[in-house]
C-alpha cells in the first residue's frame, strides 16, 4: 500500500515470536450510554462553557455500549491480538454496570482476542477527588470488584493510563477535567494516583492475576539550546513528566526534592507503590523541546502554559506534524526506550508499548501509514538494540471523543460518523491488517 510519498513501503522487520499486536480505546471517549453510569469529572468538566473546542459532550461518542458486538467484529477482522479498552469505574459503581463488560469480554473471547482492561483512565467518578487519599483506597475496593467479576477470563491488566497527564493538564493546568489551576499544589494528586496503582497492584495479585501492568506516558525531553538555562530547564521537565512517574514505581523512590513536598508517610507509601510489575507500559507520542523560563504564556501541542514556571515548551522544527500540531519524530521512540533500558537497567520489567498513534483526516490516511511504519521501524531498532519490547498497541480503534478537542481530532483506524455512528475502515486500517499478516 502507497504512503502519502506514492512509494509503496518494504515489508516491515520481523518482530519476535510471541509478540503482542494490538490496538486501544478508553471507555469515556467511545462508550456512550452516559445515562446508564454515574457521572464522571469528565461529565462535569464538558458542561462547563468554553472548555471543549466544539463544545461537545461524550454522551453518546461512538455509542461503543450499545455497538460493541460490530466493534468485536472490527477487532477481529483487523487480526490483532489483544484490545486494550477501559474499565469505567463510574459504570462499575451503577447497578447492572459490569454486565456490559462480561459481554464484552465474552464476546472478545470468543473472538480470539485477547481482553486487556485499563483499570483508570481519566473518568474519575464525580464524586470522589484524587486529592484526597482516601480515593487510592476506593479504587482499591473498585479494582478487587472487576477482578472478581472478570478475571477468569481476563489475564492480562493495566492499573492506570497517563498519571502525568491527568495530574498535569487536569489538576495544575485546569485544560483538563477536573479543570484546577494547581501548579505545583497537584504533586499529591501524583502521588495518590500511584498509591492507587500499588493497592491495585496488590489487589490485583490477591485476585490471582499474574500479569500485571501501568500505562505511563513518556518521551524524551529535548533542550532548546545547550546554554546552562535551557538544559537546567530541560532536566527539571524532565523529572515532572518521566521521572516523577517512573522512578517510584521502578526505583521505589521519588526523585531528589520530591518526595518531601508528598503527603503522608511517604516511605511506607513507596513500599506499597513499588509492588513488583510484570512488565511497564509506554505511551509513545513525541519528544518535548523545553528551554528556560520566557515572558507570557506559550501554547505547544494544544497545551497552554501559564507564564511562572522554571521551564517553557518550544517548538520543534523539523520534522511533519499531525493534524493535532505534533511533530512526527518515529526516532523518539528509540531514543526513550534504549534511554529507559539505560536508566533503569534490570529494574525495568519487558516493556510493552501500550499507545503510539497520530491525529489526521480522511479514509484514505496515508500520512498515518507512514506514521505508524516509521514508527514500528524505529520500535524494531529499539529491540535490535537489546531493549525487551514485548507488544504495541496502535491508539486508536475508533475516531473517538478526543477530551478537551471534542470531535475535532481523528486518532482512528476506523471512520466514525459522529451523526450516525457509522463505521468505515480506513486505509491505514487495511495496512496494519496486512502488515499483522505478514508478521505470522
Amino acid at each position: 500500500m502507497a504512503t502519502d510519498a506514492g512509494v509503496p513501503p518494504s515489508p516491515l522487520p520481523r518482530f519476535p515470536d510471541g509478540f503482542l499486536w494490538g490496538v486501544s480505546t478508553s471507555a469515556h471517549q467511545i462508550e456512550g450510554a452516559a445515562d446508564e453510569r454515574e457521572p464522571s469529572v469528565w461529565d462535569v468538566f464538558a458542561a462547563g462553557p468554553g472548555r471543549i473546542r466544539d463544545g461537545s459532550t461524550a454522551v453518546v461518542a461512538c455509542d461503543h455500549v450499545h455497538r460493541h458486538r460490530e466493534d468485536v467484529a472490527l477487532l477481529a477482522g483487523l487480526g490483532v491480538d489483544a484490545y486494550r479498552f477501559s474499565v469505567s469505574w463510574p459504570r462499575v459503581l451503577t447497578p447492572g454496570g459490569l454486565a456490559f463488560y462480561d459481554r464484552l469480554v465474552d464476546d472478545l473471547c470468543a473472538a480470539g482476542v485477547r481482553p486487556v482492561p485499563t483499570l483508570f483512565h481519566w473518568d474519575l467518578p464525580a464524586r470522589l477527588d484524587w486529592r484526597e487519599r482516601d480515593t487510592a483506597a476506593r479504587f482499591a475496593e473498585y479494582v478487587t470488584t472487576v477482578a472478581e467479576r472478570l478475571g477468569d477470563r481476563v489475564t492480562k491488566w493495566i492499573t492506570l493510563n497517563e498519571p502525568a497527564e491527568h495530574t498535569l493538564l487536569g489538576h495544575a493546568l485546569g485544560v483538563h477535567a477536573p479543570g484546577e489551576r494547581l501548579l505545583f499544589d497537584a504533586l499529591p494528586v501524583a502521588h495518590h494516583q500511584l498509591l492507587a496503582h500499588g493497592l491495585a497492584v496488590r489487589a490485583l495479585r490477591a485476585a490471582g492475576a499474574r500479569d500485571i501492568g501501568i500505562a505511563n506516558s513518556h518521551g524524551p525531553t529535548w533542550a532548546a539550546s545547550q546554554e546552562e538555562a535551557d538544559v537546567t530547564a530541560a532536566d527539571f521537565y524532565d523529572v515532572l513528566l518521566n521521572r516523577l512517574f517512573a522512578d517510584p514505581l521502578l526505583l521505589g523512590s521519588y526523585p531528589s526534592g520530591l518526595g518531601e513536598l508528598m503527603p503522608g508517610d511517604v516511605a511506607a507509601d513507596l513500599e506499597i507503590i513499588a509492588e513488583p510489575l510484570d512488565w511497564y507500559g509506554i505511551n509513545y507520542y513525541a519528544p518535548t523541546r523545553v528551554g528556560a523560563p520566557q515572558n507570557g504564556e506559550t501554547e505547544i501541542g494544544g497545551v497552554r502554559v501559564p507564564a511562572g514556571l522554571p521551564f517553557t515548551l518550544r517548538e520543534i522544527e523539523g520534522y511533519p506534524v499531525t493534524d493535532f500540531g505534533w511533530p512526527v519524530v518515529p526516532e523518539g521512540l528509540t531514543e526513550l526506550l534504549t534511554g529507559f533500558r539505560d536508566r533503569y537497567g534490570d529494574r525495568l520489567p519487558p516493556v510493552v508499548v501500550t499507545e503510539n498513534g497520530c491525529a489526521y483526516e480522511g479514509l484514505d490516511d496515508q500520512h498515518r501509514i507512514a506514521y505508524l511504519d516509521g514508527h514500528l521501524r524505529a520500535l524494531h531498532r529499539a529491540l535490535t538494540a537489546g531493549v525487551d519490547v514485548r507488544g504495541y498497541f496502535v491508539w486508536s480503534l475508533l475516531d473517538n471523543w478526543e477530551w478537551a478537542e471534542g470531535y475535532t481530532r481523528r486518532f482512528g483506524l476506523v471512520h466514525v460518523d459522529y451523526a450516525t455512528r457509522k463505521r468505515t475502515p480506513k486505509a491505514s486500517y487495511e495496512w496494519f491488517k496486512e502488515a499483522l499478516h505478514a508478521q505470522r
